[in-house]
């Protein structure tokens, strides 16, 4: 019966989305670049901080546009962590096609942080280095570790990429993560409905990843409907929306800024 009742909420926002998926395309398109899988970029963009010249312990939240028409909608997240001395980065990610194999969802494996997702250019979520550093890598190894939907992926309304990533988050509140209302996925808690928000401070009612709120001193106030989440932070000020993300208000006088 609750199947149901989601794949009937589902084809509704669905058939909704569309209409804001083309608004969308007037704003948005350089975030969604349309491209075959085998042939999108894959390479670094030059962001992440090369371990051959930072010994420091670092740790960095990546997100980017989701691939195809996925990243009208939202975007795909990761986690990279280079422990002192490293030297290389080891990330860690949820992919969804590794469900069709049989295989765990959770990929962990070493490589460039800060490539493109299929085309699509990343941007740094959240950047944290020095003293300390390294006994959140093992608290983020161990949180990966224990994440509870291996084998488990949907698109919508989760367990998916951004499911993980504020999972991990929730388990290591000193990374402060705000994800965006764009991380389709990071309100899903299964079958609890009461949390602490994705930033692992505050407070987070969700049903299902499909109906919520949140306040939080990282996240500031969101409502969820449908997997869509609508808000405000007031620290920076900014409005989140769905689709287009976290827009940055400064002192009102200065054009809006996507964040």
């Amino acid at each position: 019966m609750l199947v149901s009742v989601m794949q009937s909420a589902g084809r509704s926002v669905l058939l909704s989305c569309w209409v804001m998926v083309s608004l969308a395309g007037l704003f948005l398109p350089q975030h969604a670049e349309a491209q075959y899988w085998w042939n999108a970029s894959r390479e670094p963009v030059g962001i992440a901080p090369d371990p051959a010249t930072n010994p420091e312990a670092i740790i960095q939240v990546y997100g980017a546009r989701a691939f195809g028409w996925r990243g009208y909608f939202g975007i795909h997240t990761w986690i990279a962590v280079k422990p002192t001395g490293a030297q290389s980065y080891t990330i860690y990610e949820v992919i969804g096609w590794l469900r069709r194999s049989q295989r765990s969802v959770l990929a962990v494996y070493e490589n460039a942080p800060d490539r493109r997702w299929y085309g699509n250019t990343p941007e740094i979520l959240a950047d944290i280095r020095g003293d300390g550093v390294d006994a959140l890598i093992e608290k983020i190894d161990l949180a990966a570790n224990r994440y509870p939907y291996m084998k488990d992926y949907t698109l919508w309304p989760g367990p998916n990429s951004n499911t993980f990533t504020a999972w991990v988050s929730r388990a290591v509140p000193e990374l402060q993560l705000d994800l965006p209302p764009t991380a389709i996925g990071k309100d899903y808690l299964g079958y609890r409905f009461i949390s602490h928000a994705p930033s692992g401070s505050g407070l987070q009612i969700s049903f299902f990843g499909l109906l919520g709120v949140l306040v939080s001193a990282v996240e500031g106030i969101e409502f969820n409907f449908l997997g869509l989440s609508f808000g405000l932070n007031w620290n920076p000020l900014a409005i989140k929306l769905p689709l287009v993300g976290r827009k940055e208000l400064g002192l009102w006088s200065q054009p809006l800024t996507e964040n």
